[in-house]
This record gives C-alpha cells, sequence and structure tokens, in this order.
C-alpha cells in the first residue's frame, strides 16, 4: 500500500522540486521509503508501505528489465504468484506484485487490465510510445486523481491534496459534486469536489497520448442473475470465499483482523484461522450497553486470536475532527470514520495489513432498508392502480402503515431507494441552500427499478466506491495501515452479485446465503444476531459542548469560507442537532481546512 504520483511534460527533470512536495504531502500513505525517477517527458513519485518485498528489489517507481517501461503502484495484486508463473519468460529480479504487473505490460500492453485482479491504482510510462496508462480497480478500494496544469502538464496523485501540493493548479468548487454530497454525504465516485481535479472511475482506465486524455471502462458488473440451488450456492460460496480470504494473507509482514463481532468480520476471521495458527483481531467498542465487544470477545475466544480491544475514550470530539478530516480531502459526513480512524490507529501499533468484512451487507443484502424494500415490493399496493387509488383515499380517513404510505409516495422501490435511503437534503433544500446543480451517476447497467439485486448493484457502483472504500482508505492510509477486502475478491463478489436475491434475503431473514453457509462457524450468540450500528447518532454527539462551540463557529458566522458556497440563511433553518446539521459541518470543517482554495 503506497501513494503514487507524477507529472508528464516537457523537460519532467525541471519538476524535481514539485514532485517532491506532492509525495510529501502523501507521506502518510509511505513512510517507509520515498523515492522519484525521471524520463525526458516524465517524472514518477512513490511513497512505500513496505509489505511484498520488503528489500530494495521492491523499490517504486520501478523500472522494466529494458528500462522503457516504469510503474507506479498502489495496492495488492492478489494471486500474483499463479499470474507470476504466467509470464515465467519475463527476467524477474525480485518478488513483488508490482514487477508482475511490468511482465504482463510487455505482452499484452493495455489488454493486462482485463486479468489483473486484486484492489489498486497504477501508472505506466511507456517511453518507446511516450504513453501514460493508467487503471484503477473495478470496486474503486484505490483512489487516483488527475488534473491539467496551468502550463498543460497531466498530474496525477492517489490524493488530491498531493495534487494541491503541486501548486499548478487553481482548484475550483464543483457544484455537481457539492450537490451530491449534500445528498447523500458523499461525492459521488465519478467526479471530485473540484471541477478541474478528476477522478478515475472504479473499473476505468486512463491513456494519456500527445496531450490527450482518453478514459474508458474496462469492466462492468454481471448484470445477470444465475439460477442455483442453496445447496450449490452454499458450497460455492465457501469455497470461493476460503480462496478470497487465502490470497488475502499474503504478506512479508503479519496480517491480522478487524472483528466487529457481526457476521461479516466473525467470518472472515473464522477463515483467516485456518491458515494462519496465530492471528491478532482488534475490536472497537462504545461503553455502552450496545457495544459490540462481547460479539467480538465471543469469536475471538472460539478461534483462540491475539484479541485486542478498544474501548471508547472519551475524547474532545471537536479537536478529533481538526485532526481527522484534512485525511479526506473532500466533505465526507459518514459518522463512522471518528472511530474507524480510531481502531486504524491502534491496529497499526502492532500491524501494518489488516482483513476487513467490509461490503457484506451490500453483496448478501444485510441492511435493513433491503428487507424494507423487499415488502414494498411484495405489498399488495405495489404497481397496483386500483389498490393505489383505493389507499390514497383510505389514509385520509386513516393512518396507514409505513410500507403503505411509501408504496404510494414512489414508483418503484430504485425510487424509494435512491431518494429516501441514505438521503438527507432534498431538491428543494439544496435549492434553498443555493445548489441548483444535480448529478445522475452513470452505472456499467441498466438497473431494473423492481429488482433488489440491481438496487444491490447500485451500492456496489455508487455507495461502495463513493463512501465505504473512501472511508476505509483515508482512515487507513492516514496511519499508514492497509486494510484488505476479502468480499470484494473479483470471484467471489461476481459469484454473490449473480446469486437470485431469494438467497440472500425474504420476509423472515437477511444474509441467508452467509447464515446457511457460515453458520457452522459462528457461536450462537453470533448466529442470532442482526446487523447493528457502529457509532452514536447525530443528535447524541451534538450533545457535547465542545462539538456545538465548533458548529458555532463554524456555521454562525458570515465570514467562514463555507458560506462562500452555501447561502448563511437558509444553512441557520438546518442546524437542528440532527443528520443535516451535521452533514452541514462536515462541509464547513472542509472549508476552513482548504480556506486558502475557496
Amino acid at each position: 500500500m503506497c501513494g503514487i504520483a507524477g507529472i508528464i511534460t516537457n523537460n519532467a527533470r525541471n519538476y524535481q522540486t514539485i514532485i517532491q512536495k506532492m509525495t510529501d504531502a502523501m507521506s502518510h500513505r509511505g513512510p517507509d521509503a520515498s523515492h522519484h525517477e525521471f524520463y525526458e517527458n516524465a517524472a514518477l513519485g512513490h511513497r512505500r508501505l513496505s509489505i511484498i518485498d520488503l528489500s530494495e528489489n521492491g523499490k517504486q517507481p520501478m523500472f522494466s528489465n529494458t528500462g522503457k517501461e516504469c510503474i507506479v503502484l498502489n495496492g495488492e495484486i492478489y494471486g500474483y504468484q499463479s499470474i507470476k508463473n504466467q509470464y515465467a519468460e519475463y527476467p524477474y529480479r525480485g518478488s513483488s506484485d508490482t514487477e508482475v504487473i511490468l511482465a504482463m505490460y510487455q505482452r499484452k500492453k493495455e489488454k493486462l487490465i482485463h486479468d489483473l485482479p486484486g484492489m489498486f491504482a497504477f501508472a505506466i510510462w511507456d517511453e518507446e510510445k511516450q504513453q501514460l496508462f493508467c487503471a484503477r480497480d473495478r470496486f474503486g478500494e484505490k483512489p487516483f486523481y488527475y488534473a491539467i496544469g496551468k502550463n498543460n502538464e497531466f498530474i496525477f496523485a492517489s490524493e488530491i491534496k498531493a495534487i494541491l501540493a503541486s501548486g499548478l493548479i487553481q482548484p475550483q468548487v464543483n457544484n455537481e459534486a457539492l450537490s451530491h454530497y449534500l445528498q447523500y454525504g458523499y461525492v459521488n465516485a465519478y467526479q471530485s469536489i473540484y471541477s478541474n481535479i478528476f477522478t478515475l472511475p472504479p473499473a476505468h482506465q486512463l491513456i494519456w497520448k500527445d496531450g490527450k486524455v482518453t478514459v474508458s471502462r474496462y469492466y462492468s458488473l454481471p448484470a445477470k442473475d444465475r439460477h442455483i440451488s442453496l445447496s450449490d450456492a452454499k458450497e460455492e460460496f465457501t469455497y470461493l470465499l476460503k480462496n478470497a480470504v487465502k490470497k488475502q494473507l499474503i504478506a512479508d509482514v503479519e496480517v491480522g483482523s478487524f472483528l466487529s463481532g457481526g457476521l461479516d468480520s466473525s467470518s472472515v476471521v473464522a477463515l483467516v484461522a485456518e491458515f494462519l495458527p496465530h492471528h491478532t483481531t482488534i475490536s472497537f467498542g462504545y461503553d455502552h450497553e450496545d457495544s459490540e465487544l462481547k460479539y467480538a470477545k465471543e469469536i475471538a475466544e472460539k478461534y483462540h486470536t491475539n484479541h485486542v480491544e478498544i474501548h471508547e475514550q472519551k475524547k474532545d470530539l471537536a479537536t478529533s475532527l481538526l485532526h481527522v478530516t484534512p485525511f479526506l480531502d473532500e466533505p465526507f459526513a459518514d459518522k463512522s470514520f471518528i472511530p474507524h480512524y480510531e481502531i486504524c490507529k491502534s491496529a497499526r501499533k502492532n500491524l501494518t495489513v489488516v482483513l476487513s468484512g467490509d461490503v457484506g451487507d451490500e453483496l448478501f443484502g444485510g441492511y435493513n432498508f433491503y428487507t424494507i424494500e423487499n415488502k414494498l415490493k411484495n405489498h399488495f399496493s405495489y404497481k397496483n392502480i386500483m389498490a393505489r387509488f383505493g389507499m390514497k383515499l383510505y389514509q385520509k380517513i386513516r393512518q396507514t402503515s409505513f410500507i403503505t404510505q411509501k408504496n404510494l409516495e414512489y414508483d418503484n422501490i430504485l425510487d424509494f431507494h435512491q431518494n429516501f435511503v441514505r438521503n438527507s437534503f432534498n431538491k428543494e433544500e439544496r435549492i434553498a441552500l443555493g445548489i441548483t446543480a444535480d448529478y445522475k451517476q452513470p452505472y456499467s447497467f441498466t438497473p431494473d427499478p423492481d429488482s433488489l439485486n440491481d438496487i444491490m448493484r447500485t451500492d456496489l457502483e455508487k455507495y461502495v466506491p463513493g463512501n465505504m472504500m473512501v472511508k476505509s482508505d483515508r482512515m487507513a492510509m492516514a496511519n499508514s495501515l492497509e486494510v484488505r477486502t476479502p468480499f470484494l475478491d473479483i470471484d467471489f463478489a461476481e459469484f454473490c452479485i449473480q446469486l437470485p436475491e431469494q438467497l440472500k434475503l425474504n420476509t423472515e431473514n437477511d444474509k441467508i446465503i452467509l447464515r446457511e453457509a457460515m453458520n457452522s462457524y459462528w457461536t450462537e450468540t453470533i448466529r442470532n444476531r442482526h446487523k447493528q450500528g457502529f457509532g452514536m447518532s447525530a443528535a447524541g454527539w451534538f450533545q457535547e459542548e465542545n462539538l456545538m462551540k465548533l458548529s458555532n463557529d463554524l456555521l454562525n458566522d458570515k465570514n467562514q469560507k463555507v458560506f462562500n458556497i452555501i447561502d448563511y440563511h437558509a444553512a441557520q433553518k438546518f442546524l437542528n442537532k440532527d443528520q443535516k446539521h451535521w452533514n452541514l459541518l462536515q462541509l464547513a470543517l472542509w472549508a476552513h481546512n482548504n480556506q486558502s482554495f475557496l
């Protein structure tokens, strides 16, 4: 895991100081080493977090055996040893996964991307072609940003702060991205918060040649469901998940696991135990009756792990926010990023790599709102014109259930999902704040508005890379920690995506396939668990005096930079110690952190 940067321009050696500033801005991503290499028209930089091939042979930027190609990679190529055997003609100098990509490139050029597994963002400079080839992994686990500088330089980096550190652009706020943030609490996966700094979307590749940038999609989610029985699905599920975990345990340093005590992380830990006799697990919990620590401890004891518990410490929340939010680079309203930072910080004391149980909910149907959407879909009034008409008349006389109300309010479950679930500021509220722009994210498939599986697919292309992977990458990298996500192994994820939705949830249960395949690995208490939130509500946090003082400083002062982009008077109406208030506070913090650019 690392930080990458580069500048493609004439006389690239003249940019030595600038590329140094860019990599210095990301020192947290790679504290072990900093290197730079130059061609006449390309400067490449790298910050290294040593995990595989700790020797000098693993350092980057890495030249090919001919010196005609040079790569910078952020990420891990899982199963790279078997890939290496397929390219045995290449004269390898070390044992890193990075060098395998160079071998693939020499034989297949840009087509290598179709055979490359793992989490990654990389750039390869081809000296003969005078071309830069870049790509980002399928699910957006690793970030990649780029921009065009004031002298037409092509600039790229793992984080926005590195591009800003170059001093080669003056960023401008992207109102479409701002609108998306206000609506959902995160910037969408196809844009950055700045209109002149771009993100390479997940599952896309980029080619720079002769000053022209071409971006194209190289991978799409499988759009059709499979026909498979539960018994067959259980067997394949277990085999693929074991294989995914096994591949992600490869490292030249110790690998541990996050353990919440939920179904997903408990499954990962149970399978790790089959491959590692000594294994460190780490749990974070709040000291209240709903703490998950007791569940995590059960699994840790079952598998005899070296278990580390991190209890919530009452810290100055405002101070924590001021310290942590600069690592995000963009406004971000997921409240769990603070505890996620803390667990990563504690993990880094003993580990460099941890496995996570993230994305199980999107693959197996674990969120409560998926269950609600299933009930909406099966409601007697769904798509029934006469029933809907009758219920509209009836609810004028008597109050109806939540399911009935939402069935009458939304045209389909996809409409409900996009405009009610996770929705913060609606269109009218965003307009009141002065944001009239809107953004509709493209998908790699055409969603069926009546399909629960397609709702999960939209979450995999929208929420997962825009929110979950941003939180995971930035909070882990802020602490120089690598987090791996076995559930996003391409073979396993594709299998789960295509499972029929009745193997994921029904009116009685969620995560059916996971429960059926993994229940023997859990304790009885874990078997009976349903999803539990991580952290306190916004209302609970606003009870803290220090947070209210920070809010007053940033949101009650007309001179704050945030009011260069939203309306001050409209914002005051939303300061009610709730989720909207929290979202505005995070926006104000972002503006405060980046006030020199606003």
